[in-house]
């Protein structure tokens, strides 16, 4: 589709004041394109625009706009407007934009909807932040036993509209105990007469509503599901997760995790949107612990300073960065094997074992190449050559083994992998790199620490 030619015809019905014609060009759009020709406008006419779509549509386009873009029309109507608004969307996406409205604004906007809306939204935004109770919707298909395939038939014809999937369906006791799951397919292809427990899949899987949303998206992918149903402790239902907010939360884990791997601490707002001083903020904090970290590398070089006017001096960097790009990888794929489930903790002896293997291999190869180019193509001689390619082979070995266990051991004490990432560990591999150097040195040359 050509955003930028129907944009055009937008905006000239627009500046023209055909209303009825803009209303009728809209309306053949999908509305997360009307959410992006939305963000285009400014506060005047976004409101304007945003009154001329139906109000089924204006839900679902509200719901695809940004925070900033909802905050921007929520400013320009009144609460109860913005209320009637919110009254329309599904209940995963009205807590979703609620959630991130200042608690005053909360409580006013809330204060304008029913009693039974308001003590919905406020049991899900009771739920622990980022738990899969808060991302759920109510919006389901449920069915009882003792149902037949075509009472269910007729409830979806009726209320299918209503529902944010209709894909699978869920089968309840009296308790609303979940005992099984029925794909709509199944039920379009047998007879009337049946029940629907008789066509039910009892191998569920389900989610609690206090596990973290991150453990609800890896479920879902694990299992390639469309949808987890969600339960309490009495494994009684109480919603579902969709996929289109599965999408969600990996697209905000994954960016929580590059945050964190670039020493940073993780901020919701895109990065244009968000203030200089708000990323000056996330990003001091890491700094100031790698650079006092990094103090032990400066303890090391004037240890050893007495070395410092030798050959060795010119092979620093070279060698820092070689260990720090070796720590770097390991740590890499440490921390994706976390992330997909594919390593676990109890796993750490074998995954170090195998980097150790592949340091051994890498170090052998860089080590020699690394001679060859220093006795033949410097005026350094084989003793130096020597020195610098052992320490490079240790360095690597004690990098990948750095690199490879950190993310494991910060799992294990509960914190993030992602923060045993390439700054962490280039720092504290500087720091052995340059003590394996000199060490090295000091034996094999006799220089003086």
């Amino acid at each position: 589709m050509d955003f930028e030619r129907i944009k055009g015809r937008l905006d000239a019905l627009l500046e023209a004041g055909k209303k009825a014609e803009l209303r009728g060009a809209l309306n053949m759009l999908n509305e997360v394109d009307i959410a992006e020709y939305l963000e285009t406008l400014d506060n005047e006419k976004v409101l304007m625009v945003f009154r001329l779509l139906p109000k089924d549509v204006s839900a679902d386009v509200f719901a695809y706009m940004d925070n900033d873009q909802r905050t921007r029309i929520m400013e320009a109507m009144g609460d109860a407007e913005a209320m009637r608004i919110i009254d329309d969307m599904f209940v995963d996406d009205a807590v979703d934009f609620l959630e991130e409205l200042p608690a005053g604004v909360v409580k006013r906007m809330l204060a304008n909807c029913d009693q039974q809306r308001r003590d919905l939204l406020n049991q899900f935004l009771r739920y622990p932040e980022n738990s899969a109770g808060r991302i759920m919707t109510i919006e389901y298909m449920e069915f009882h036993v003792g149902t037949t395939v075509g009472q269910a038939m007729t409830e979806i014809r009726r209320t299918a509209p209503d529902k944010e999937t209709i894909n699978t369906l869920y089968v309840l006791d009296d308790r609303r105990e979940l005992l099984g799951t029925v794909a709509l397919r199944k039920l379009l292809l047998a007879n009337d007469d049946l029940k629907v427990e008789d066509l039910m899949n009892t191998q569920v899987i389900s989610v609690r509503t206090t596990d973290d949303q991150e453990l609800v998206a890896d479920t879902v992918r694990k299992y390639d599901l469309l949808s987890i149903p969600v339960v309490d402790h009495e494994n009684r239902l109480v919603g579902i997760v969709t996929v289109d907010d599965i999408v969600d939360v990996i697209e905000e884990e994954n960016t929580e995790d590059f945050e964190k791997m670039a020493a940073m601490l993780p901020s919701d707002d895109e990065y244009l949107k968000t203030s200089v001083l708000t990323l000056a903020k996330n990003r001091l904090p890491w700094l100031l612990i790698l650079m006092i970290s990094a103090t032990f590398t400066g303890m090391i070089i004037t240890h050893f300073e007495n070395m410092l006017a030798s050959a060795l001096v010119a092979c620093i960097p070279m060698l820092m960065d070689t260990g720090g790009n070796c720590g770097a990888q390991a740590s890499t794929l440490a921390i994706r094997g976390l992330a997909l489930g594919e390593i676990e903790l109890k796993d750490i002896g074998r995954i170090l074992w195998k980097e150790i293997r592949v340091a051994l291999m890498l170090g052998v190869v860089l080590a020699l190449i690394n001679f060859l180019r220093i006795w033949f193509f410097t005026p350094y001689d084989k003793d130096v050559a020597f020195v610098v390619s052992l320490a490079m082979f240790f360095t690597i070995i004690i990098a990948k083994s750095i690199g490879c266990t950190l993310p494991l051991l910060a799992k294990a004490i509960h914190l993030d992998p992602a923060l045993m990432a390439s700054p962490l560990i280039t720092t504290m591999v500087d720091a052995a790199s340059l003590f394996i150097l000199f060490t090295i040195a000091t034996q094999v040359l006799h220089l003086a620490g």
